[in-house]
């Protein structure tokens, strides 16, 4: 397919029903209302809230796309996302979620792990969250059945 203006090969956009996003966060509520935005922009959805439940569903799941927070009870979202990669399963893009202000050297220092695709502060916005997803797995968002410059739908503000 080309694009007619510039003769450029235009990227096949995957739906989103094929990817599976693995949410990792100790915040019942707050995972509740993660599943809740990403299953809206219609993928796939699993959750974990702990380092070795991240870690056992990534070996069985195999998902396309980590939501991994970063302050987890016993092993953090660091060490999760090292021991990932230690056991052959650094490819998975992560998108790293934090509550805590970290320095700038540290968000540097996880932002440099290869499979850290985004670094994002709570809170979080919804659409910035699912812009992010959909760009990272080059899927395709869902068709917005409103009128223009309507402020309602996913697109529009809200935190997580």
């Amino acid at each position: 397919m080309m694009l007619e203006d510039e003769g450029l090969p235009v990227p096949q956009l995957i739906d989103p029903k094929e990817k599976l996003v693995l949410l990792v966060d100790d915040d019942e509520n707050l995972l509740d209302l993660i599943d809740h935005v990403v299953r809206k922009e219609g993928f796939r959805t699993d959750r974990a809230m702990d380092g070795p439940e991240t870690l056992r569903k990534v070996e069985a799941l195999m998902p396309d796309l980590l939501l991994l927070d970063f302050m987890l009870p016993g092993m953090g979202g660091y060490e999760v996302l090292r021991e990932l990669q230690a056991r052959g399963n650094g490819s998975i893009p992560i998108i790293v979620i934090t509550g805590r202000q970290l320095d700038r050297k540290a968000v540097e220092m996880v932002r440099m792990e290869s499979n850290v695709k985004e670094f994002m502060t709570k809170p979080i916005r919804p659409a910035i969250l699912t812009a992010t997803i959909h760009s990272i797995l080059k899927t395709r968002p869902p068709d917005i059945n409103r009128a223009p410059g309507s402020m309602r739908g996913p697109m529009s503000g809200g935190i997580l």
